[in-house]
């Protein structure tokens, strides 16, 4: 065997034809191809999949079934496979808790790092804290007031899992009757029997007395007892109207001024996910679920009487007679008309109808009542509509306790430095200077916050905030995330499976990134990337090109070798366009750009963009630029894709904060077009989705044999009974499982595959079965219905953005991003066209070769040729160049970026000198530049 290379023969996993193949190791290979060729079916579910599978076999029994089972794939052999870690896209967990600090383990250091060095606050009266005397503590329990019940507790076991019955005996020994679990006061006569696998509190009770004036010795006494068996820390609970109070009492630390305890600093008291840590308010979250006055009153134009309070309409009879009867006793209370437009009135007033007084309970205070108490699933989601995350007033974000916030270090709260972005983090660290014993613990821990932030920075994400959520980062942010994450590990002869790590990044940025990658090569690794992305491309050691076509027509190695063995192979697609036969030519002509006649977004200041007005012109080509994290994705999809989706279809999601957006007559519909999957289920299809399976049953429904039987079109649908096989519920597989062993899918053996049962296949439209339909390749079926013009239409259409080769009835959840994406385009190209749509796109070159690109752009071109508008968010040069119309932003990214740099055409931004997207912009343009005009 040789040790060089990662021997892959009979490899048949999807649409591959068996290929054989050498992957170098130690070199970065680009595995590369048309969408749909079969690149990730090698890469991730042959490679990745083989190599997961063997680590999870060498696990004993007892340990894989913990672990999701990994089916072998379908290849023949695999010899010389490291073990493998995939970095995918969009990976991070789609987790409110999931920060950019916690996937990046950053934050566990800076947790232990406060635990260790971090100078206690009070919360109250900001004063450093110090340690408690008894004497002090002695003070602090005979201030409270005389008669009050209290009691003395030593805490055994905070937080732990297990039955603890030796801390019980342990107890019983030493002479104590009594003892409080979990928050209930038990008898020791009986030792409790705790679940084992559950976490539990123990504090011994030491003493329970009455406040008054002759209790100083036998509180004295106690007061030992409790710090002795507490190993200095004490509690002591007092009883109040509500129940009973705790209050820490500490020899470590204590507030000079006030008398607060504080606990022993630990990790787990700076974390959001621990009920040690968590802000009660918000339980760590930083934002509660509540009602929004703004959803409640979404149109504060209209008067109270003709609806202003939304949430107070549309009820039935009985509920709505009560909330007229609310409203009108509200106007007499304060003396308001009923016809005043709801913006009009005082403020008091708003706040008096929304929050409620003493004489009238309120709009919020009413729904809040109601959705706390109601069972009826359909008021509760009615309600849901009117509530929004909005930040916790108890923590103000922050997530954490006010006594895990007021431990510092140089006067900055973990918080704080969870809101600085990468590169003011690392200037933090940098500058820190500690002394003596401060200095000696933290440096490993400081040396591995500081590696981590580096590798960040060089992936290219200086911009991002430690505390930013990772259900936010794009799919490039939250990969590269993962790659920083794995470059910090230092592992050595590991082989890294990435998807498109350049997604996201701007031209400028990739070499950074590339740097990254060449470093984890160096270091003993092997690197595979699955890329269309021409630098990297160039870069890298090794390219495999898959093809020649997508999905049947693919899966095959076209070509394999260095660079020049790519280009100088004439049945190399990829190799045609990076030796520049093939190219994404430049438009003969530009529209003509007319910026009256736009949409403006004025006073855009959501993050990080600097109160900007910006003007899309209409009937055009777009295309919004800048390098990652300058803004683009806030001013689009944050701003303007959620305020006009709130205007035409009530969305309930707050658009981030601008002052208006002017032009929205002149569009009539606004449609975001992404790589989502077209469906979450197998029984999604290209057919269901793009509406023709509908015309496909209305076709089979129409047939002479049909109508003999009485079948409806209703009868040809796989999701309901009737027609479809009941064994598989027209799904055509049945899934085993298999307990230890990965659960399996076979065809079903009574329908053979075929989704329906035998009579309902025993009609046929020109000898066709409809599961024959279903089973037809795109460009088949569009020659069998060319008679049927809706059908045609819609079929004539997939032909045209390239799917000709996927069959109508494929599962969406085996087409690729690009192909996804390729279908919503179709679907939306067959409909008649109104020509005052808004088209918005967030990177549609994903996961796209440059073929794939072309066919992209004849499409998107198609949509603006039929007047609409098409909105693009793209760092492709190949894009960005044949667009009308630019709007560059930045100049950096994070607090650097948000301005607008340039808007012109391409040539017109290629000579603005602050423009990073200009100065790649003047080499794909071949501009020889003179003299710099600026006309940002």
């Amino acid at each position: 065997m040789n040790n060089n290379v990662i021997v892959i023969r009979g490899a048949r996993e999807h649409n591959l034809k068996g290929i054989n193949v050498n992957i170098p190791r130690d070199r970065i290979t680009v595995i590369t191809g048309v969408s749909g060729s079969g690149k990730s079916s090698l890469a991730f579910d042959t490679v990745y999949a083989e190599g997961q599978r063997r680590y999870i076999e060498s696990l004993s029994s007892y340990a894989r079934q913990f672990l999701d089972q990994i089916q072998k794939p379908d290849v023949e052999l695999i010899e010389g496979l490291p073990p493998t870690i995939a970095i995918e896209q969009r990976t991070c967990p789609p987790s409110p808790r999931s920060t950019v600090a916690t996937v990046t383990e950053i934050y566990d250091y800076l947790r232990l790092l406060y635990a260790r060095i971090g100078t206690p606050y009070c919360h109250r009266c900001k004063c450093i804290i110090s340690r408690q005397t008894v004497d002090q503590m002695i003070q602090r329990i005979t201030g409270i007031p005389q008669g009050t019940r209290i009691m003395l507790l030593a805490p055994l076991i905070k937080g732990k899992k297990g039955e603890h019955r030796e801390i019980f005996q342990s107890i019983v020994q030493r002479g104590f009757v009594r003892a409080r679990v979990d928050n209930s006061i038990i008898d020791l006569k009986t030792i409790p029997k705790l679940a084992r696998y559950k976490t539990h509190e123990i504090d011994v009770i030491v003493d329970r007395l009455v406040i008054k004036e002759d209790i100083q010795t036998r509180l004295y006494n106690s007061l030992e007892t409790c710090l002795k068996l507490g190993e200095g820390v004490m509690l002591v609970s007092q009883e109040c109207e509500k129940g009973w109070t705790d209050h820490i009492l500490s020899e470590r630390y204590a507030c000079q001024e006030c008398g607060s305890g504080y606990e022993e600093l630990t990790p787990r008291m700076f974390s959001f996910n621990s009920p040690y840590g968590a802000c009660p308010g918000c339980n760590g979250l930083g934002n509660t679920l509540d009602f929004d006055p703004d959803l409640i009153v979404p149109d504060k134009h209209i008067s109270i009487r003709d609806g202003a309070i939304d949430a107070w309409r549309g009820w039935g009879s009985l509920t709505q007679t009560h909330y007229d009867n609310q409203v009108k006793m509200f106007s007499k209370i304060f003396s308001i008309s009923l016809g005043t437009p709801f913006i009009k009135l005082p403020k008091e007033i708003m706040d008096a109808l929304l929050f409620g007084t003493k004489d009238f309970e309120g709009v919020i205070p009413n729904l809040k009542r109601i959705y706390e108490k109601t069972a009826s699933e359909r008021i509760l989601k009615r309600l849901s509509g009117y509530m929004s995350y909005r930040t916790c007033t108890v923590c103000n974000g922050a997530r954490l306790r006010p006594d895990s916030l007021s431990v510092k270090i140089n006067h900055k709260s973990i918080h704080e430095i969870m809101d600085l972005t990468i590169e003011e983090t690392l200037g933090f660290f940098t500058a820190l200077k500690l002394e003596g014993q401060q200095a000696i613990i933290s440096k490993q821990i400081l040396k591995e916050i500081q590696n981590r932030l580096r590798f960040m920075i060089d992936v290219g994400l200086h911009y991002v905030t430690l505390g930013r959520s990772s259900d936010t980062l794009s799919g490039g942010e939250a990969q590269r995330t993962r790659l920083a994450t794995q470059v910090g590990s230092g592992l050595v002869g590991v082989c890294y499976v990435l998807d498109e790590p350049t997604i996201g990044l701007h031209p400028r940025d990739n070499e950074r990134l590339l740097r990254t990658l060449k470093t984890l090569r160096d270091n003993g690794n092997t690197v595979i990337l699955v890329e269309h992305d021409e630098h990297t491309i160039r870069d890298a050691d090794y390219i495999i090109d898959i093809g020649p076509g997508a999905g049947e027509r693919g899966g095959s190695i076209v070509t394999h070798g260095t660079l020049k063995e790519i280009t100088d192979n004439p049945d190399s697609l990829t190799g045609q366009y990076l030796s520049q036969i093939l190219k994404i030519e430049l438009p003969a002509r530009r529209r003509d750009i007319n910026l009256k006649n736009s949409l403006e977004i004025r006073g855009a200041r959501a993050h990080n963009l600097k109160s900007i007005d910006v003007k899309i012109p209409l009937k055009t080509f777009c295309c919004v630029t800048g390098v990652s994290g300058s803004g683009k994705s806030t001013l689009v999809n944050d701003i303007l894709h959620r305020a006009l989706a709130k205007l035409f279809y009530g969305s309930y999601e707050t658009p981030g904060e601008h002052t208006k957006i002017l032009g929205a007559e002149y569009i009539d519909k606004v449609i975001e077009i992404d790589q989502s999957p077209i469906g979450r289920t197998p029984r999604s299809n290209p057919a269901t989705y793009t509406k023709a399976f509908d015309l496909i049953r209305s076709l089979f429904a129409q047939t002479q044999e049909a109508k003999v039987r009485g079948y409806t079109a209703g009868r040809y649908s796989f999701n309901i009974s009737g027609g479809r096989c009941e064994v598989c519920k027209g799904q055509g597989t049945k899934k085993v499982e298999m307990h230890f062993l990965p659960d399996m899918y076979v065809v079903c053996e009574e329908c053979k595959g075929k989704r329906y049962n035998k009579v309902t296949l025993e009609v046929t439209y020109k000898e066709r079965s409809v599961s024959d339909v279903l089973d037809m390749r795109i460009e088949e079926a569009h020659q069998f219905f060319k008679n049927v013009p809706k059908l045609e239409r819609i079929l004539s259409t997939l032909n045209d953005v390239g799917l000709g080769y996927i069959k109508l009835g494929q599962s969406s959840t085996t087409l690729s991003g690009g192909e996804s994406q390729r279908i919503k385009l179709a679907a939306e190209l067959s409909r008649q066209a109104t020509g005052k749509t808004l088209y918005i796109l967030d990177e549609p070159t994903t996961g796209l070769h440059f073929a794939d690109i072309q066919q992209l752009l004849k499409m998107l071109h198609r949509l603006v040729d039929l007047g609409n508008t098409v909105l693009v968010i793209e760092h492709n040069l190949d894009v960005i160049k044949t667009a009308d119309y630019l709007i560059d932003l930045g100049p950096e990214g994070g607090v650097s970026g948000g301005e607008v740099v340039a808007a012109g055409t391409p040539e017109q931004v290629a000579k603005v000198e602050r423009s990073y997207t200009g100065l790649f912009l003047k080499k794909v343009l071949n501009i020889v530049e003179k003299k710099p005009i600026n006309i940002s």
